[in-house]
């Protein structure tokens, strides 16, 4: 699992997967509770990651579900890993709460697929480019917008961490158009776009509006995150907010999306190609 610890995206992980368990049966929690000893109102919480998650109840509940002993105890090890601070307190208050949760979520994953149609996925973003978009979006106080932009560049060394994430990013070539703070802002991040696809962890597909239509088409992002020990999930973002999709079928939608977005897309080298073009135009 990656390498920036965050116990409360541990604790929503943990959570979803117990739901998805006693739902797969199916059972209710009134039933749970009757089968293992544990308070319903505690099995919630349980379930809703929001407190401290105790390998032995992990276990009780996993037990009731018929799960088979290895996820038993792949979930009781992750509920042992916890820090005294997440990885991205220093920015916590510059931050909306419900991005806190992705954010920690992708410092756990291994691999993550993410589409943008109109912007440079953040991840991949330059100082200057983040910084121009920050401002332009009025979403982030002025005050706050230069320590948000410090905050997406310690996030953007997930790419080169000792355990790298192994990202694959689908673009619409819009996001190589779009004007940010001037031209040279914007060949500035074409240039670092290109030289981060380079990278063996990162895969940059390019899609253009001839290459026909795709599920996505009226999808302005998506994020599909892997783990190493728990199911993926699925990630968009609202105006105000995010949706997570957790459950299997859902999450299965999402995957066979990405999986034709990257027949549809230019592949790697024909992307990074035309992202030099429009670099040097």
């Amino acid at each position: 699992m990656g390498t920036r610890t965050d116990p409360s995206a541990l604790r929503w992980l943990i959570g979803a997967e117990l739901s998805r368990y006693r739902r797969d049966v199916p059972m209710s929690l009134s039933e749970l509770a009757r089968r293992t000893g544990l308070g319903k109102p505690k099995l919630g919480h349980m379930e809703m990651g929001r407190y401290q998650q105790f390998p032995e109840d992990i276990a009780a509940v996993l037990h009731a579900c018929g799960a088979e002993q290895s996820a038993v105890d792949r979930l009781t090890a992750l509920a042992g890993r916890s820090d005294a601070r997440s990885w991205w307190a220093p920015w916590a208050n510059v931050m909306p709460d419900w991005f806190k949760t992705y954010v920690g979520l992708e410092g756990l994953a291994d691999g993550a697929f993410v589409f943008e149609s109109m912007v440079i996925p953040g991840l991949l973003q330059t100082e200057e480019y983040a910084q121009a978009l920050t401002l332009g979006t009025g979403f982030v106080r002025p005050d706050h917008a230069e320590r948000f932009v410090s905050f997406r560049q310690a996030r953007a060394r997930r790419l080169t961490d000792d355990e790298p994430l192994t990202l694959h990013a689908v673009i619409g070539e819009a996001a190589l158009r779009l004007r940010v703070n001037g031209d040279e802002t914007r060949r500035g991040q074409l240039r670092h776009l290109a030289a981060m696809s380079e990278l063996p962890n990162v895969t940059v597909q390019v899609l253009r509006p001839e290459d026909g239509s795709h599920p996505a088409t009226p999808v302005g992002k998506f994020v599909v995150l892997d783990f190493a020990h728990v199911r993926p999930i699925a990630y968009t973002e609202l105006l105000d907010g995010a949706m997570y999709v957790q459950d299997p079928d859902g999450v299965r939608t999402y995957s066979m999306v990405s999986d034709n977005l990257r027949q549809v897309a230019l592949s790697p080298a024909e992307s990074r190609a035309l992202i030099r073009e429009y670099a040097g135009a």
